[in-house]
């Protein structure tokens, strides 16, 4: 009885909705990320600060395994769209389906670039606003 409930509740927890989908169709939850920091970067495929800061978003994000770096499509074209604007921007880090302004408690951005910092406890720490380094970034992250 003690290993089918154990069973049950291992079945439970790997059914936990996710807290938004990719482009890609991919499930993903904040508790997760607990303990890592993310960095939620707003672009535009007609922004030309935002096309120079994807190279530096992708290196941080792969570079330093305590952070993990999600994208907005500013614009939120339709599925098939945003896929290609992907695929265009060379981006490879996850970009979100929808907003997720409303979630992470903060106002829309109106300016791009903008990129939210979320600490490790999960609690929104930062909003940048203009283009970033991976330097500029960690001394974001760093400074709390």
């Amino acid at each position: 009885m003690k290993k089918l409930l154990v069973l049950v509740v291992s079945l439970l927890a790997g059914c936990a909705q996710p807290d938004f989908t990719d482009t890609q169709g991919n499930g993903y939850r904040y508790a997760d990320y607990q303990g890592k920091t993310m960095v939620i970067n707003y672009w535009a495929t007609w922004c030309a600060p935002c096309i120079k800061e994807i190279p530096e978003l992708i290196a941080l994000g792969e570079n330093h395994e305590d952070i993990v770096v999600f994208g907005v499509n500013f614009d939120a074209p339709p599925p098939e769209e945003a896929v290609a604007q992907i695929e265009r921007m060379k981006i490879t880090f996850p970009v979100y389906s929808t907003d997720p302004y409303m979630a992470l408690g903060i106002e829309q951005p109106q300016v791009l670039p903008t990129t939210i910092i979320v600490g490790p406890d999960g609690q929104v720490k930062r909003t940048l606003v203009g283009p970033q380094t991976e330097d500029t970034l960690l001394e974001a992250i760093r400074a709390g």
